[in-house]
C-alpha cells in the first residue's frame, strides 16, 4: 500500500470537522432545537427542557472525558476510541426519526439525543489530540483554523439541503423553495423535518471514510495490564501538578468558562429565536445559513491572524465581542430592539437577530480554532496527549453549567431572555483569568 502522505493525513483530519459538525449545525442549533418548540409549543418550557437534557449530557461527558483522555494517553490507541464514539453518534442521531408529532416523547427525545451528543463529543476529544502530530507549531493555527473553516462548509451544505428539499415550514408544509418533501415525506407528519437526524447520521458514517482511511494513530499499542489504574494515577498526578504551571493553569480555567459560554450560544441560538421571535424552522435555518457562512471566511481569516499573531489576542477579541453580543441578545424581542419600541409587525427584531447570528459565528469559529492552537502552546512538548486530555476535561467539566443556569433561570423566570443571561457572566470570568495566561507557556 502506498504511503499516506502529511497532506493527505491533514485533509483525513480535515474530513472529521466536515463529517462531525451537522450535529452542532442540524440538531444542536439550527432545525431540530426549534422543531422541538413547535411540538411543546411554551418556549421557555422547551428551553427549559432543552437545557436540563443537555446540561445532563454534560455532566456524563465531564465525568467520563478526564478518564478517556488519560486512558488514551497511557494506550496511546485513540482509533479505535473513535470508532466506537462514531457508532454512538449515529445510532443517537438516527433515532431521532421517531420524534413524530403524533406521540412526542420529549424524554426519549432527549435520551437518543444525549447519546449522539456524547459520541461526538468524545469523538472530537481524540481527534483534537491528533492536532500536534499535524504540523510544526508554526503551522498549527492555520491548519485548526482551515479544519473549521472546512467543517463550518460541510455544516452549511447539509442546512442548505434541509432547508431545500426537506424541512417543511409548521403553517404551509413546503420547504423554503416552496415544495414539499422530497421522497414522498409526509409533511403534515413533519417527515421531512425530522428526516434530519438520519440525514445527520448519513452523512457522518460516509464523509468519516477519508478520516478512517488516511489518518492512522502511530502510537496504537496494546494497553498494558493496569492501564486503567495507571491512567486515572496519572491524571491525578498531573491534576495535582498544575499549580507548578500557572499560565497552563489559568489558561484551562479560563477556556473552561468562555468556551462553555459558547457552547450554551449554540445550543440555545435556534430555540431562543423560535420562542422570542416565533420564527418557524425555516426561518431560523436561514439565521443559521448567515452565522455558518460568516464563521467559515472567518475561522480561515482566524487561523492566519492566530499564525501572525499568535491566540491570546485573537481569542481576547472573540471573547469581548461574543460578551457584548450576550447582552444584545438580551435585548431584542418582538416588542423592542434594544431598548427602542418597535411595531408588532417590524422587521427590525428579525434584522438585528440575523446581525447577531452572523457575529456569533464569526467570532465562535475563530476562538474555537484559536484555543486549539493555544492549548498546543501550553502544553509540554513531550506530553502533548496527556495536555489534550486536560484540555477536553476543562472543556467538558463544566459544560453542564450553561445549559442548566440557563434552564434553571428561565424555569425560575420563565422568560427566554432572561434565561440566557447567564452567558454574560461565563464570557466575563474567562477574559478575565485569560488574563494571567503566557503566550508561549509555561516551557
Amino acid at each position: 500500500m502506498a504511503e499516506i502522505t502529511a497532506r493527505k493525513r491533514i485533509w483525513g483530519w480535515f474530513f472529521f470537522d466536515w463529517a462531525s459538525q451537522p450535529y452542532n449545525t442540524l440538531l444542536i442549533t439550527f432545525i431540530f432545537a426549534p422543531y422541538v418548540k413547535e411540538l411543546m409549543q411554551d418556549g421557555a418550557a422547551a428551553q427549559a427542557a432543552w437545557g436540563f437534557g443537555i446540561g445532563a449530557a454534560g455532566i456524563v461527558i465531564a465525568l467520563l472525558a478526564p478518564i478517556l483522555g488519560a486512558l488514551a494517553d497511557t494506550s496511546g490507541n485513540r482509533m479505535k476510541w473513535i470508532w466506537l464514539f462514531s457508532l454512538m453518534y449515529v445510532i443517537g442521531s438516527a433515532a431521532l426519526w421517531w420524534a413524530s408529532p403524533e406521540n412526542f416523547d420529549v424524554t426519549r427525545t432527549l435520551i437518543f439525543f444525549a447519546i449522539g451528543m456524547i459520541g461526538m463529543e468524545f469523538a472530537t476529544i481524540f481527534t483534537n489530540s491528533m492536532l500536534p502530530d499535524l504540523g510544526t507549531k508554526e503551522e498549527i493555527g492555520r491548519i485548526s483554523g482551515n479544519g473549521w473553516a472546512f467543517g463550518y462548509i460541510g455544516g452549511l451544505l447539509t442546512l442548505i439541503i434541509m432547508l431545500v428539499l426537506l424541512a417543511e415550514s409548521s403553517t404551509t408544509g413546503k420547504t423554503l423553495i416552496g415544495i414539499s418533501p422530497i421522497l414522498g415525506l409526509d409533511a403534515e407528519m413533519r417527515e421531512g423535518t425530522r428526516a434530519v437526524g438520519p440525514l445527520t447520521a448519513i452523512w457522518y458514517a460516509l464523509f468519516m471514510i477519508p478520516f478512517f482511511l488516511w489518518v492512522k494513530d502511530p502510537q496504537a499499542v496494546k494497553p498494558p495490564k493496569g492501564a486503567v489504574g495507571q491512567a486515572l494515577r496519572d491524571l491525578a498526578g498531573t491534576i495535582r501538578n498544575l499549580p507548578k504551571t500557572p499560565s497552563l493553569f489559568a489558561y484551562l480555567t479560563s477556556s473552561m468558562f468562555y468556551r462553555d459560554a459558547l457552547n450554551g450560544m449554540y445550543t440555545f441560538g435556534g430555540i431562543y429565536a423560535a420562542g422570542v421571535l416565533g420564527w418557524t424552522v425555516v426561518d431560523v435555518g436561514v439565521f443559521g445559513i448567515l452565522a455558518i457562512i460568516s464563521g467559515a471566511v472567518f475561522a480561515w481569516l482566524g487561523g492566519m491572524a492566530d499564525a501572525r499573531f499568535g491566540p491570546k489576542p485573537v481569542i481576547t477579541i472573540c471573547i469581548l465581542l461574543l460578551t457584548c453580543v450576550a447582552i444584545a441578545v438580551v435585548m431584542v424581542s418582538r416588542e423592542s430592539v434594544f431598548g427602542v419600541p418597535v411595531a408588532p409587525d417590524s422587521s427590525a427584531p428579525d434584522i438585528a437577530f440575523y446581525v447577531i447570528g452572523a457575529l456569533i459565528g464569526a467570532a465562535g469559529g475563530v476562538i474555537q480554532s484559536a484555543s486549539r492552537t493555544m492549548m498546543v502552546r501550553q502544553a509540554n512538548p513531550t506530553r502533548m496527549t496527556e495536555a489534550f486530555g486536560l484540555y477536553a476535561l476543562a472543556g467538558k467539566a463544566t459544560s453542564f453549567i450553561a445549559p442548566l443556569s440557563i434552564g434553571t433561570v428561565t424555569y425560575l423566570t420563565g422568560s427566554q431572555s432572561l434565561g440566557v443571561t447567564p452567558l454574560i457572566g461565563l464570557f466575563l470570568i474567562g477574559l478575565i483569568l485569560l488574563r494571567w495566561v503566557k503566550p508561549e507557556g509555561d516551557y
